[in-house]
């Protein structure tokens, strides 16, 4: 039997211009919880920007690609890098490889450069609610920092993933939440971890898990759910050969259609 659903967000639960049918999944979610099954957001997003997407409503959010749980407002668990160890990767990245479109991200904000350009702040502050502007990324505020997020330009930077991860050997790993977006988390603390977690707390075995996703970083998070599902709409081959099924588009509200035709209409 179901008792937890977690969902990822961009390309999956929302829509592509961002939205989702809100009524509809007021009714759908007052259901699950009149049936005791709780409802997980599990996304690269920052809490705040989850926050943003689905207010008040009583449910877990798994952010940072599992490195920050909260339950409603309350932060649950989370797990941050050694300071140095993450100092040395952004100077890595921004001196060593003169990288400067950054948004360092720590569990009260998230952080980027003062002088980036407008365009890079807008897309920014899109998907960070809580965000920063500072004067140097070697003077990181006070934070626990859990991610680096950065678009890597292939052209300019063919080999940084060898090449960060012979830097960093062991000490880091990335994922992508579509096309050239990369997230630089720490080892093992992925979406499936964090729900791993969860399900022990609540002793539940892997079995009661719903899962949906579109990207790489979704893809330990369907191998644990024996109820996974893949967006028709993903571009990422390998969520087809480790989901157990494929959902309608993220266009289509395949997530709501799911859960009402296999989980609330049973």
């Amino acid at each position: 039997m179901i008792k937890a659903i977690a969902v990822d967000m961009d390309g999956t639960f929302l829509k592509t211009d961002k939205t989702y049918d809100e009524p509809r999944f007021d009714k759908i979610f007052q259901q699950l919880k009149t049936n005791d099954i709780k409802f997980i957001a599990a996304s690269g997003n920052q809490y705040a920007k989850l926050k943003s997407i689905f207010g008040e409503r009583d449910m877990y959010f798994v952010a940072e690609n599992g490195a920050v749980i909260y339950e409603g407002e309350t932060l649950y668990d989370h797990q941050a890098f050694d300071r140095k160890l993450y100092q040395d990767i952004v100077d890595y990245l921004n001196i060593t490889r003169g990288m400067n479109h950054l948004i360092v991200c720590g569990l009260n904000s998230a952080y980027i450069l003062k002088d980036n350009p407008e365009s890079f702040k807008k897309d920014a502050h899109f998907y960070y609610r809580q965000l920063e502007e500072i004067d140097s990324l070697q003077d990181l505020p006070e934070d626990d920092y859990v991610k680096i997020a950065f678009n890597i330009n292939r052209q300019t930077h063919p080999t940084l993933d060898e090449d960060l991860q012979k830097h960093f050997e062991g000490k880091l790993e990335f994922v992508s939440s579509g096309r050239d977006s990369i997230d630089i988390i720490i080892p093992g603390v992925t979406k499936g971890h964090a729900l791993k977690r969860l399900l022990k707390i609540w002793d539940l075995e892997a079995d009661a898990l719903m899962a949906f996703g579109d990207a790489n970083n979704d893809y330990d998070m369907l191998k644990l759910a024996k109820h996974s599902y893949v967006m028709e709409n993903s571009d990422d081959k390998s969520l087809f050969d480790v989901a157990n099924h494929v959902a309608p588009s993220n266009d289509q509200q395949g997530v709501l259609s799911v859960i009402e035709s296999e989980v609330l209409n049973k």
